[in-house]
């Protein structure tokens, strides 16, 4: 190799070195700062090349929303009872020169420091409420008054909580026999409650249409023995007419009803004298009775 070929290369190198150590790149889903012997000189850089000192400092840190998962976090109730939850949280960088003070930039740590953050709202929460509360509460109003309160501890940060959500409640096997038991006693008793409200409800649905019926009966049956009984008087008024008109044909009538409702059925033995008064139609009917 020729002297001058190792000086090109030479330069070359030095040339990447310098491009290194002064030129920095931000993609669009980055965030940057650049310090100088840790003091903040610039935050705002866009998506792009730039340019910087060699003695310069440059942090770079995901703008989007990051999410982290915790598990099996155990919180006491207002009653002591012991609650395991599982919850996630979704944040991002909203401030990046607080966020790389309070952090030096690291997510880790931030995601250690917003994890402690909302634990406290959710202890906070799960503290001022009992089981029955917190089983029984909307799952939004709760997840609601932890978001405020934790959203509020995490502006310090720098960083913005984007949501925080419960992703599952559960308790201790002992305490959940328990607690199981009281809500089945519980439920047992409203039961019992409802049921006599319902029971005593149709007892009084029965009497007042009990008596809606005896009222209608009776008044049913007073009509009805009104017009039979005005029957009854226009037709006696009828039967006293036709007998004073014909006294034998009103006679010779009253014996074929009477025939008919003695002899008209099947089954039915009538024992009488052959010349008894019954059948003087049927041996003479155009006797007339004298």
């Amino acid at each position: 190799m020729n002297t001058r070929l190792f000086v090109i290369l030479v330069a070359i190198g030095l040339l990447l070195l310098g491009c290194a150590l002064t030129l920095f790149t931000v993609s669009e889903s980055q965030l940057a700062i650049r310090t100088e012997f840790g003091k903040i000189l610039d935050t705002d850089y866009r998506p792009g090349l730039h340019a910087m000192w060699p003695w310069d400092s440059v942090t770079k840190f995901d703008k989007r929303i990051l999410s982290q998962s915790y598990a099996g976090e155990t919180f006491l109730t207002n009653d002591n009872r012991g609650l395991i939850v599982d919850f996630y949280v979704k944040w991002r960088v909203k401030d990046p020169t607080l966020f790389y003070t309070t952090t030096g930039g690291r997510e880790e740590q931030a995601g250690e420091r917003l994890a402690e953050i909302v634990k406290d709202g959710i202890k906070s929460v799960v503290a001022q409420r009992t089981l029955q509360q917190i089983v029984s509460a909307e799952r939004a109003a709760v997840t609601g008054e932890m978001f405020g309160q934790a959203s509020r501890n995490a502006a310090g940060l720098g960083v913005e909580l984007v949501d925080v959500r419960v992703q599952r409640i559960d308790l201790p096997d002992e305490v959940a026999a328990r607690v199981y038991e009281s809500m089945k006693q519980n439920f047992a008793k409203t039961a019992n409650r409802l049921r006599a409200e319902g029971q005593s409800a149709s007892a009084g649905i029965r009497a007042t249409a009990e008596r809606q019926r005896t009222e209608i009966v009776a008044d049913a049956e007073r009509d009805a023995l009104r017009v039979r009984g005005e029957g009854d008087a226009i037709a006696t008024q009828t039967y006293a007419r036709a007998y004073s008109k014909d006294p034998e044909f009103y006679a010779f009538y009253r014996s074929l009803d009477a025939y008919e409702r003695s002899l008209g059925k099947d089954g039915d033995l009538l024992v009488v004298t052959p010349d008894g008064e019954f059948f003087k139609y049927f041996k003479d009917p155009t006797r007339r009775g004298k």
